[in-house]
């Protein structure tokens, strides 16, 4: 995999994931970081760096990487005192990416994504999180429905983000193991998965237009949680 941009670069080589190769211009080569790479700086123009990594969306720097390996949903239920943050067909790049970014900013202990019909963690989403998913577990799971289910027969107590909800989203426990489940932009929760959910809960628009964006209702209910949990 070839990612691109400063930060996912230089978040690379702080994760778990092998670095073979890193391009960079002659300014981006200056980072004082860039020597802990341990693997030869090629240096090049930043049209060859585009080149590289299809995107103009570089900073001067892209990285051959080793493939991201995505956690096992089993896994990061056995963590213990959980807060996990499952997505129910996330499909832009940039909104997986914003999320995985605040939930490893806020405390998260994962995120679960089905396998089919959702984005995967590509380049985009590695350069959208700021290279949060190289120390953020991310699991695919067959059936989300199925991996709630699971969640609260292991003790995780399941809330669904739905704007129509009566339930307000600061009036329920986030103490113990918890997984907070947020649904596409436009469809929401598929009925299955919400209704799988032990509660439905809403966050308070007061403004003109009708919802938040879903990494915006994910930073809020994230923080939310955080900030219950003693």
């Amino acid at each position: 995999m070839i990612i691109y941009g400063r930060n996912p670069v230089w978040e690379v080589i702080r994760g778990p994931r092998a670095i073979r190769r890193v391009w960079a211009t002659k300014n981006a080569a200056r980072e004082p970081w860039l020597p802990q790479v341990g693997v030869d700086v090629v240096i090049a123009t930043a049209e060859e760096v585009e080149q590289r990594c299809g995107s103009s969306e570089h900073q001067g720097m892209c990285a051959e990487v080793s493939a991201f390996r995505y956690a096992d949903g089993a896994d990061v239920l056995a963590a213990g005192r959980t807060l996990i943050v499952a997505l129910d067909q996330i499909q832009d790049p940039q909104n997986l990416g914003a999320i995985c970014r605040t939930a490893e900013c806020a405390g998260a202990t994962a995120v679960v994504i089905p396998e089919r019909r959702s984005a995967e963690v590509t380049a985009a989403v590695c350069k959208a999180s700021a290279g949060a998913v190289e120390h953020l577990p991310i699991a695919r799971v067959r059936n989300l429905a199925d991996f709630l289910t699971e969640a609260k027969n292991s003790g995780s107590w399941c809330y669904g983000a739905d704007p129509h909800a009566s339930v307000a989203h600061d009036s329920v426990d986030y103490n113990g193991s918890v997984v907070i489940v947020l649904g596409s932009e436009g469809r929401g929760l598929r009925p299955r998965v919400a209704t799988t959910c032990d509660a439905l809960v809403s966050i308070p628009v007061r403004g003109r237009v009708g919802s938040l964006s879903v990494s915006a209702a994910a930073a809020v209910l994230l923080y939310a949680a955080a900030a219950r949990r003693t």
